[in-house]
């Protein structure tokens, strides 16, 4: 065997392991906005509004509140873009969501997904996204009391 042969497999050994270990760097996040993820089912579209987003990774999953109030879980297995789109409910700092039996729970942690008390899966959130509500305005007061008659400054007197 040649002292170049030799080289490269040495050289190809070395780069295998890294990428078993996974030292080369990851993938860039999936571009966000305040409705979710970019082209993704993991979105809320208008007039509903983001409530939560976020991925693990293995999914994406997006709670979104309509205009009527209800809540509704869009999720998707990035593999194979399996998509689950279903009513959801606020529990504690999260949302669940059930379907055919299985419960998806979402939290700023973490994507549970369990099928009666059995855990099938627990899958960290490494993306989190809780856009921020628009500000309300501030209230508006008014007084009963009359206000005291203007002073001399105020009326341009001296």
């Amino acid at each position: 065997m040649s002292s170049l042969t030799v080289q490269l497999a040495v050289v190809a050994a070395a780069g295998s392991a890294l990428l078993a270990i996974g030292v080369l760097p990851a993938a860039a996040a999936p571009a966000t906005d305040g409705q979710g993820y970019v082209d993704s089912t993991a979105r809320c579209t208008s007039p509903a509004t983001a409530v939560m987003f976020g991925s693990t990774k293995t999914s994406r999953v997006a709670i979104c509140k309509t205009p009527g109030g209800q809540y509704e879980y869009r999720g998707v297995r990035v593999r194979d873009a399996a998509k689950l789109v279903v009513a959801a409910s606020q529990s504690g700092d999260g949302f669940v969501a059930e379907n055919d039996g299985v419960t998806y729970t979402v939290t700023p942690k973490s994507l549970l997904v369990s099928m009666g008390s059995k855990l099938i899966r627990d899958e960290p959130m490494v993306d989190f996204h809780q856009p921020q509500a628009p500000a309300a305005p501030p209230p508006t007061t008014t007084s009963a009391t009359p206000l005291p008659p203007p002073l001399p400054a105020e009326v341009g007197g001296g």
